[in-house]
C-alpha cells in the first residue's frame, strides 16, 4: 500500500480537477443558456449596416466588451497530451465557444442597459492569452474583444 501512495495521490488530484473544472463548466454554460433564452428578442448581426428601420431619437452607440475564459489544469495537461499525437484538442473549442458566447450577451446587456434593443456589425476578435507564455505551467486562456453598434429598431419591420 505504501507502493502505491506516490500513485495514488496524482490520480486524485487529477480526478478532483476532472470533477472542478466540469462542474464549473456546467454551471456557467447553464447561466450562459439562461441568459440567451432571456435575450431571444434582442436583434443581433453581424451586417454592417442597420437590417431594419431604426427608430427614435438616441443616435445608434458603439458597445465594446471583453471576456478572458481560463482552461483547468486537467483540460490544460490532456491537451498537452494531445499536442504530443497531433489532431484536434477539442477541449479548447469549448472554451472559445464559452468566451465568444459570453463576449455576446456582454454587449447584448450593455446595449439593454443604454436602452437600445439591437446590434449590428458585431466583431469578435479571439486573443491568445498565457498560452504561448514562457511559463508553460499556465493553464491555457482565451481572451475575446467585442464590438457592434447598438441601436433601436422598428420591430414591425422585420
Amino acid at each position: 500500500m505504501a507502493d502505491l501512495l506516490p500513485l495514488l495521490v496524482p490520480l486524485m488530484l487529477i480526478a478532483v480537477g476532472f470533477v472542478c473544472g466540469r462542474l464549473a463548466e456546467r454551471k456557467h454554460l447553464a447561466r450562459l443558456c439562461q441568459r440567451e433564452a432571456d435575450n431571444r428578442e434582442f436583434l443581433i448581426t453581424q451586417l454592417k449596416s442597420f437590417p431594419a428601420r431604426t427608430v427614435g431619437s438616441e443616435p445608434p452607440q458603439i458597445v465594446l466588451a471583453e471576456t478572458v475564459v481560463s482552461s483547468d489544469y486537467f483540460k490544460t495537461s490532456v491537451a498537452k497530451l494531445r499536442g504530443l499525437f497531433g489532431g484536434e484538442v477539442r477541449s479548447f473549442q469549448s472554451l472559445l465557444d464559452r468566451a465568444r458566447r459570453e463576449t455576446t450577451q456582454r454587449l447584448v446587456e450593455q446595449a439593454q442597459h443604454l436602452g437600445y434593443n439591437a446590434i449590428c456589425n458585431l466583431r469578435l476578435e479571439r486573443a491568445d492569452v498565457g498560452g504561448s507564455t514562457a511559463d508553460k505551467k499556465a493553464a491555457a486562456m482565451v481572451a475575446i474583444l467585442g464590438s457592434a453598434t447598438a441601436y433601436h429598431y422598428d420591430q414591425g419591420s422585420s
